[in-house]
């Protein structure tokens, strides 16, 4: 049986939880504590030797890291993947998108807020994450005027990757009033047959 190692509570483990749900594929799921140093131990790094989180073990014993390549892994030949090779590479673009401009700014506001508590230390870094949080909100916003999900008329791990930092982005500081299509677009992949809520996710581990 495929073997998750992940923190619910983190957007880029849960993005993986949220498309093996929609696709109804069995897994084992493995708690891994990020603030008691759990990714950190020997046993964890030879799994993993960048020490984070999630990985993927095959039932084979082979190791995938980094949310959204797992997220290829599982969505090919699937509804979440398109076959056709220009809508592929829209998906991808938002696959890094995220990663590059998106990630950096809302899931580490949250972080310093949500896990930390926003020490004092920390303010300063918190704040200056608001910008590009807004900014890459804005890309999202202004292409679903568009359409109803990120890549044309269908939900793709483009929408399920940046789901999962953006409908708690408020954790991070950043209000979603002025954003009302990203709100509907929330709203929408919500109500997908299969879709698990981060919490309820988290209380059944």
């Amino acid at each position: 049986m495929v073997k998750v190692y992940g923190d619910l509570i983190s957007g880029n483990c849960y993005k993986i939880k949220l498309l093996l749900e929609l696709l109804s594929i069995e897994h084992e799921w493995v708690d891994i504590d990020i603030l008691e140093g759990e990714t950190q131990t020997p046993d964890f790094l030879a799994k993993n030797p960048n020490g984070k989180v999630p990985i993927v073990e095959l039932s084979d014993g082979r190791i995938l890291a980094e949310s959204n390549a797992i997220l290829c892994f599982f969505a090919q030949d699937s509804n979440y993947l398109p076959t056709d090779n220009y809508l592929k590479a829209k998906v991808l673009s938002w696959l890094f998108f995220e990663q590059y401009s998106h990630e950096p700014y809302i899931a580490v506001a949250r972080y310093i807020n949500l896990y930390l508590g926003l020490p004092d230390d920390r303010k300063a870094e918190y704040e200056s994450k608001q910008e590009g949080g807004h900014k890459a909100l804005k890309v999202i916003e202004d292409t679903l005027k568009q359409s109803a999900y990120l890549v044309g008329a269908k939900l793709t791990i483009a929408d399920i990757s940046l789901f999962a930092y953006t409908h708690v982005a408020h954790q991070g500081g950043f209000d979603l009033y002025d954003y009302p299509n990203i709100k509907n677009w929330i709203a929408r992949i919500e109500t997908t047959t299969g879709f698990i809520s981060m919490d309820k996710a988290k209380s059944s581990h």
